[in-house]
């Protein structure tokens, strides 16, 4: 590992890192306390900004969004010293407007899921973040306008619908999303986004459109090729982004935001210190250190 710090993660896909630009690459394999991470993770310099890639599913799509060790993922990164990350994310449109291939950038999750551990506070540890603007709002600007620049259509915020899967929906759970004011549906940023806030760092979202999920008369209903015919077509439109948000946080230089201080803020933490066992302190050293 090189003695500077990757600053800014990104989630999805194993093609995403493969583009031109990357300098300095290398992967790291970590354990964490939570068990391994999806895969290798792959650090390298890209346009000023130090980046670390994470393929979501591990490379070759190895595993289920249920299976996906969520904890380990956002620890392992939180470890190398991500302060933000840009998740890349395939879903199902819930609006007619919304049409496969256009770009979302939504702002708020419904989480439908059931069966994934959501929170690193547990074992004798309580901790309650704020969640009720899940999406770093200050990020989120900087993927929207970055992602303006593309030739793809750019829906500015929405609602993204987390089903357990892998399973798509049925056609009654389609129209049910749709009467909550769900745009879009995917089976990955719960808890992801929740485990970003928890470890202070700044999350956003850009979401595919890949198909109109079961619920639009005269769609065929969503099949595994039609979404990889999609996620293939804008690969190079999501590395451009990539490479744009990589530039722009550059730029900046620094950055602290309010999902920075989440912790902090309002006193999420409600165990009294003395009562934390150093088991604790020593599995979420990473996120709560700096308050112990």
């Amino acid at each position: 590992m090189t003695n500077s710090v990757p600053r800014l993660g990104i989630i999805g896909g194993s093609g995403l890192y493969q583009m031109d630009g990357i300098q300095n690459v290398e992967t790291i394999h970590l354990s964490t306390p939570f068990g391994d991470p999806s895969d290798g993770i792959i650090c390298g310099d890209l346009n000023g900004m130090k980046c670390a890639f994470l393929p979501r599913h591990g490379v070759g799509h190895r595993y289920t969004p249920s299976e996906v060790n969520y904890r380990a993922n956002i620890w392992a990164l939180k470890s190398l010293g991500v302060h933000a990350i840009l998740s890349i994310s395939a879903v199902g449109s819930l609006r007619e407007r919304i049409e496969p291939g256009h770009l979302v950038c939504p702002t708020q999750f419904i989480d439908r899921t059931r069966n994934r551990p959501s929170t690193f506070f547990s074992d004798g540890i309580v901790g309650h973040v704020q969640f009720g603007h899940p999406i770093e709002e200050c990020l989120r600007e900087i993927v929207l306008n970055v992602a303006r620049e593309s030739t793809s259509v750019v829906h500015d915020g929405g609602c993204y619908v987390c089903i357990e899967g892998p399973a798509f929906s049925t056609l009654a759970e389609s129209h049910l999303y749709r009467s909550w004011g769900g745009d879009v549906v995917g089976m990955t940023n719960v808890p992801e986004a929740k485990l970003a806030r928890e470890a202070e760092i700044a999350y956003a979202t850009l979401a595919l459109s890949t198909d109109y999920d079961c619920w639009r008369d005269g769609h065929d209903e969503v099949s595994v090729e039609a979404v990889l015919k999609i996620v293939r077509q804008n690969v190079a439109v999501a590395q451009d982004v990539i490479r744009g948000v990589a530039s722009q946080l550059a730029e900046l230089g620094t950055f602290d935001w309010p999902a920075h201080h989440a912790l902090g803020e309002g006193g999420a933490i409600m165990t009294d210190p003395a009562l934390i066992s150093q088991d604790v302190r020593t599995r979420l050293l990473p996120i709560i250190g700096k308050y112990l």
